[in-house]
């Protein structure tokens, strides 16, 4: 391997070795019988499986698919970083805190150093947001400064562009919201809802109430023009005037639930807790399948959709005091680990199919179970 510090080199060969160890476990096929729950060791092997074969150690991303081919997308790479942090925070396995200044490092070096002004790397806004997310609970995690440097940054160029580029913001002053990308229409549930996300993590670090007020204005319109307040239903996206698309999507229900429960953590309003039910419920009892299993979709890169779900459930479930939702992941999770790849560990998007074996499995579709082993305890 070229370009990869010694410690590194020694992580990844311990992440791997502890990988091999998780797939080597036995494999039950579930099917016509009860999952087996999984176990605090099992997340551990099956994040460990995850980074064994699409961790990159060369460039510190992941690659698109288990064949190492290729690179995952920009925006997913974020998330993939937030399932590192969540890592650590469960095990307080010093190689995953190790683990985070790497990926950290690799997002630097491929993303132009943070700089978000360069317009060949950061054009759509909500990409921006998602590592800006990231870097901020990066800072909470680590007390880094540099992360909340790039994080407020980010942040402000997101909200008020910059005019010497002649770009302006995501934000729209004359009509509210935020505009998806600088050069596409398009007001969409992945960067309003994650804005105030970001706006409220960026606050509990602070403590300056402007992000405050601009997560509220920014969920007021999301409120008002992508949520169903009687179903919970999250619309995908608003242009102009013309009327919502309300084609859902779990990550969108998961960001609005996240950012409700942050504003309610912070004011104490039960309107936004009763959002954040309303959505999960939406999320749980319309768009899961009888037994209550999770969607999935077929788009490239919409494996790591519930990954998101994941990392906004689990708020609900703590900082709402909603433990009501446990049983119902924990059954995903049991019925995808059943199923996981004899070879590889690695599971997929449908998580009542084992990955076909030879067939490269993508890091979008891989993330999810792993995703939600870190955050969501085991019924032990």
């Amino acid at each position: 391997m070229k370009n990869i510090s010694f410690l590194s080199f020694f992580i990844v060969l311990f992440l791997m070795s502890c990988g091999k160890s998780g797939s080597s476990t036995p494999v039950t096929d579930t099917t016509g019988s009860a999952p087996i729950a999984y176990t605090s060791n099992n997340a551990t092997s099956a994040y460990n499986d995850f980074n064994k074969y699409l961790y990159n150690p060369d460039i510190k991303l992941y690659y698109r698919a288990s064949d190492k081919s290729g690179i995952g997308a920009i925006w997913t790479q974020a998330i993939y970083w937030d399932m590192a942090m969540n890592a650590y925070k469960r095990t307080k396995d010093p190689a995953y805190k190790q683990l985070m200044e790497d990926i950290y490092q690799g997002g630097s070096q491929q993303y132009a150093a943070y700089d978000w002004t360069n317009q060949d790397k950061w054009f759509i806004w909500d990409d921006m947001m998602w590592w800006i997310i990231a870097l901020a609970r990066a800072y909470e995690t680590t007390g880094d400064q540099k992360y909340l440097d790039h994080a407020t940054a980010g942040f402000n160029f997101v909200w008020n562009g910059d005019s010497t580029l002649g770009r302006t913001g995501s934000f729209d002053p004359s009509t509210g919201g935020m505009e998806w990308a600088w050069k596409q229409r398009g007001k969409t549930a992945c960067i309003n809802y994650p804005t105030v996300i970001g706006a409220m993590t960026l606050y509990n670090i602070t403590r300056d109430d402007a992000y405050v007020q601009k997560a509220q204005t920014v969920y007021s319109w999301a409120r008002t023009n992508l949520f169903d307040a009687t179903s919970g239903k999250v619309a995908d996206n608003k242009v102009d005037n013309n009327p919502a698309d309300w084609t859902t999507h779990t990550y969108n229900q998961a960001s609005c639930i996240g950012a409700a429960v942050l504003l309610y953590k912070k004011t104490g309003n039960a309107l936004y807790l009763g959002d954040a039910v309303l959505a999960a419920d939406y999320t749980k009892n319309k768009m899961c399948d009888a037994n209550g299993i999770l969607p999935f979709e077929t788009g490239e890169e919409q494996g790591v959709y519930n990954a998101i779900l994941a990392q906004y459930m689990i708020r609900l479930i703590e900082d709402g005091n909603k433990p009501e939702y446990l049983p119902w992941l924990r059954n995903n999770i049991n019925l995808a680990y059943g199923k996981r790849s004899f070879s590889t560990g690695l599971m997929g998007k449908d998580y009542k199919t084992t990955p076909p074996a030879g067939i490269p499995v993508s890091c979008y579709d891989a993330c999810s179970i792993p995703a939600l082993m870190q955050v969501v305890p085991p019924g032990e």
